[in-house]
């Protein structure tokens, strides 16, 4: 037999997923793959009941049915002030996934460089290489996750370089960008002309005083800014798979290509009823926030009891644990352990950082409080079972 693609050989299967297999293999609390153990706002569930009773149940259009990219723009006007053109220049995706493989896809030719902030969420290194191109890794330094400009510079102005994933809020770090920072990364990317391929699928779920900037909003980003974004974790439906893109109509001309050979649409009845959550006022935005800043609280405040060393986040719903107390010089196999002996599921950090990086795991906590105080009984005994 002829040997398979050089491309799929270089990278592994996601470690987040394998994590919530080996959580169910020994019947751990999974705080590994980063999805609610409740419910969506009764609202939509209730519009989704309506919808499998009366449709629509064929394709829509390709790039997304017109009342969610309705909308979807009218919402993105409200919370950044973009004017932005429902018809030319919004897809809809199979989720956040798709959007940004598509939104590299159409950017990317073979032989290119991408630059990828370390950690990253791992789908962007393999994105990058299914698209021909070279990641460039640029280190986001722990604890506090900043960058060095110069070094950022150094990695943007290589030849080759044509775009830059930037995901704020970060997973996993749960590092927010400051408007400085992203100033930064703006003037960057306009000197040596790339693009800035966003991944803002956490901009509502922020800790005080953090906030959110959109980065296409800042001087000479708009044309050059593709917005890769879902409905996931604001709506907590991450099984339904509806993300989009957002950029200038003469990129979405070529996301919506690829797009349409990559899937042919998203699925038309979980849109219908979706549309649902974009008409949503402040008020679910702000509940949104506090009920994700309990969570943080009661989590990472059980950390801080059990005396666990870890990194304090500002937006997303990962905390990064420093693990170096406990003698392992694998994360792997100390997650591994973890779900196995402690019963608590977690992802190695070693599956987010470039560098040579083995002494944090990362825990989520968009769970029930039921769960979260499950998870921190069971954490409260890990030194006696996991020290070596």
């Amino acid at each position: 037999m002829k040997p398979l693609s050089d491309k799929s050989s270089s990278f592994t299967d996601s470690v987040i997923r394998r994590m919530t297999r080996v959580s169910i293999q020994y019947d751990a609390v999974n705080l590994s793959q980063g999805f609610p153990d409740f419910d969506p706002p009764k609202e939509i569930t209730d519009r989704l009941a309506e919808v499998a009773a009366t449709g629509p149940h064929q394709y829509a259009l390709t790039w997304g049915a017109k009342n969610f990219r309705d909308a979807l723009a009218k919402k993105y006007k409200h919370f950044s002030g973009m004017d932005i053109d429902p018809e030319s220049e919004i897809v809809v995706t199979c989720g956040s996934t798709e959007a940004m493989m598509a939104s590299m896809m159409s950017v990317c030719n073979p032989g290119d460089k991408v630059v990828i902030f370390s950690p990253f969420y791992e789908n962007y290194g393999a994105d990058t290489i299914l698209s021909g191109a070279q990641p460039v890794y640029v280190p986001l330094n722990p604890p506090e996750f900043t960058f060095d400009a110069d070094v950022l510079e150094a990695a943007i102005k290589q030849e080759g370089v044509k775009a830059l994933i930037l995901c704020n809020p970060s997973n996993p770090c749960g590092k927010v960008f400051t408007r400085d920072e992203l100033v930064i990364i703006a003037e960057l990317a306009k000197k040596y002309d790339i693009y800035v391929i966003t991944d803002e699928v956490y901009e509502h779920i922020l800790y005080k005083p953090n906030k959110h900037t959109y980065i296409s909003t800042l001087p000479g980003m708009r044309e050059r800014t593709i917005i890769c974004n879902s409905l996931s974790k604001t709506y907590s439906i991450t099984g339904w798979r509806l993300g989009y893109v957002i950029a200038s109509p003469v990129i979405v001309d070529r996301v919506k290509k690829v797009h349409d050979f990559l899937t042919v649409g998203a699925a038309a009845p979980l849109m219908e009823a979706a549309v649902t959550g974009l008409n949503f006022g402040d008020e679910y935005y702000e509940e949104l926030q506090r009920h994700y800043t309990h969570m943080k609280e009661v989590f990472t405040g059980g950390l801080k009891d059990i005396g666990l060393n870890f990194s304090d986040p500002q937006g997303a719903y990962y905390v990064m644990v420093d693990i170096s107390e406990f003698g392992y010089d694998d994360d792997v196999v100390f997650c591994e352990e973890l779900a196995r002996k402690v019963g608590v599921g977690a992802v190695p950090g070693s599956s987010f950082f470039k560098e040579d990086v083995h002494n944090y795991i990362r825990f989520h906590f968009a769970k029930q409080d039921e769960t979260l105080y499950k998870a921190l009984d069971r954490l409260s005994d890990i030194r006696t079972k996991m020290n070596r």
